[in-house]
């Protein structure tokens, strides 16, 4: 699965807040409602927050994908949002987060969601990626990086 299949230019916040981690999944998933791709905004965020306070979905490399399987939309939905600061997310490696992948999927969809989560992880393992991603200031240069995704 390649991720720009999934990740539209209006889906991208590039000035993410500073707030804890419930309002930055809050502001994204407002991005996606705002778009159109969330029919139910309420239970979005409750299978987000349920998902998230299972286990923080705050990796390494300063990545996020907060996500959750769910009734509210029909086909899958990825939201970015940038914050080169860094924000507090209960991260594995305990470091701020910049990068962070909103991911609702329908509640019957599992190959794709795991598929996209995993092209993510594997991506922010590469530290080149990475750098290239720090130093983004537009849209443009944001998706010139995603293009590397593989």
């Amino acid at each position: 699965m390649n991720l720009l299949e999934l990740l539209q230019k209006s889906l991208v916040k590039m000035d993410l807040g500073n707030g804890n981690k419930f309002q930055i999944i809050e502001e994204l998933l407002d991005v996606a409602v705002a778009n159109g791709q969330v029919s139910n905004r309420e239970l979005a965020l409750k299978d987000l927050i349920e998902r998230e306070q299972y286990l923080s979905t705050g990796f390494e490399n300063g990545l996020a994908v907060p996500h959750a399987k769910t009734e509210a939309v029909r086909e899958m939905v990825l939201v970015f949002g940038l914050n080169q600061a860094g924000i507090e997310f209960d991260s594995l490696d305990g470091k701020p987060t910049r990068f962070v992948f909103l991911l609702l999927s329908p509640v019957n969809t599992s190959g794709p969601h795991i598929q996209i989560l995993a092209l993510l992880a594997r991506n922010f393992q590469n530290v080149q990626i990475v750098d290239k991603l720090k130093q983004v200031t537009s849209e443009d240069e944001l998706f010139s990086v995603f293009q590397e995704f593989k």
